[in-house]
């Protein structure tokens, strides 16, 4: 499978730059469980705070918690050249792993005296990533709040603005440490919130710290030789008790975004068979999902559109079918639907057996 299967044309006006006026005015486009080779039928046009007409009573929606910190700061080598630091990672402490933008890359030792006050002294490199330690007079997470800007995604193409400071964060993100929000949770304002309470939605957590390796494009066109961006995540055990129970009952389960898909599978301990059950996990992921892997853990994902031949747009091609996705995906572009982190949403449901089979 290369990566040039997952291409598609996006006219650059469809890239959302800024969010709406309201979170849930978003548009939702639900794509359905298919009959036959069907992908193009089916298909509805949506606002996105039609979506507790959509769920049942006893779904369960399962949320990505993390919290985006505002991880791009500016500085000065003693040299005199100028540095732009993206934090990747919070190590704990007064110790980080990040990108930085810099003319000639600073040795071991050298000392970035930071626009904000305080420095960032370089201890070492591994790969595109520098680890840095801060000298700063308060925490790390405070200095940030005033000192640091929020990395909005590349393809945003203005600087970050005071409405970018709640806008680009979810309203139930509490676990600190994502450098990008987990998007499709941006569409959750709190009336809708409570209108999907009141029709009997439960709601679960996983935290999954987003990192800026999801803006890396993939670099190979033999999608086997990918090597996946880590990243950490947390799945408890009261969110496995939450779906055991969900499921018992008939429930569905549904992931806000394809980092809760991420953080579900890497916590499925499966046997020789493909088979498995969730167990409770915190570390490091590397998974990569593409079709070919089934997902098992979610009976429907809401998510965002999706850049070209990214490893996003592979992992709902495994969960939804690949031709079904393109096929939304050239229906969206047709309807104009808003692209990206701050654009419209999907919900969908996973392939069939046959459109499986098929694929395989």
């Amino acid at each position: 499978m290369k990566k040039s299967d997952f291409h598609y044309d996006l006219p650059p006006e469809l890239i959302a730059q800024a969010p709406l006026p309201e979170r849930s005015a978003s548009r939702l486009l639900v794509v359905p469980p298919t009959r036959g080779n069907a992908f193009d039928s089916g298909f509805q046009d949506r606002v996105f705070r039609d979506l507790p007409d959509l769920l049942q009573p006893g779904d369960l929606l399962v949320f990505n918690d993390t919290r985006v910190i505002p991880a791009r700061l500016y500085g000065q080598k003693t040299t005199g050249g100028r540095v732009e630091i993206l934090i990747e990672r919070m190590l704990g402490g007064f110790e980080v792993r990040a990108q930085l933008g810099v003319s000639k890359s600073p040795k071991e030792g050298a000392r970035i005296a930071l626009d904000a006050g305080g420095e960032a002294e370089v201890l070492g490199r591994d790969g595109e990533f520098y680890r840095l330690r801060f000298h700063i007079d308060e925490s790390l997470e405070k200095y940030l709040l005033h000192a640091g800007r929020l990395p909005l995604p590349p393809y945003i193409q203005r600087e970050a603005g005071t409405d970018d400071d709640t806008r680009y964060q979810t309203v139930f993100a509490r676990e600190v440490g994502a450098v990008a929000a987990p998007t499709a949770g941006l569409h959750f304002d709190e009336a809708l919130l409570d209108a999907l309470k009141a029709r009997g939605v439960e709601f679960g957590h996983v935290t999954l710290h987003v990192g800026a390796g999801t803006f890396q494009p993939v670099r190979v066109d033999e999608l086997d030789q990918h090597v996946m961006h880590s990243e950490w995540l947390n799945v408890g055990a009261a969110l496995i008790e939450q779906i055991r129970r969900t499921r018992a009952a008939g429930g569905r389960v549904i992931a806000v975004g394809t980092t809760v898909v991420r953080a579900l599978e890497s916590a499925m301990r499966r046997n020789d068979d493909g088979e498995g059950e969730l167990q409770p996990y915190a570390g490091e992921t590397r998974l990569f999902i593409l079709p070919g892997y089934r997902i098992r853990s979610v009976d429907a994902l809401i998510t965002n559109f999706h850049l070209p031949e990214s490893t996003l747009l592979m992992l709902v091609s495994a969960f939804a079918g690949k031709a079904r996705v393109f096929a939304a995906y050239d229906h969206a572009i047709a309807e104009r639907y808003r692209f990206f982190s701050y654009g419209d949403a999907m919900l969908l449901f996973p392939q069939s057996h046959d459109e499986r089979e098929q694929a395989e």
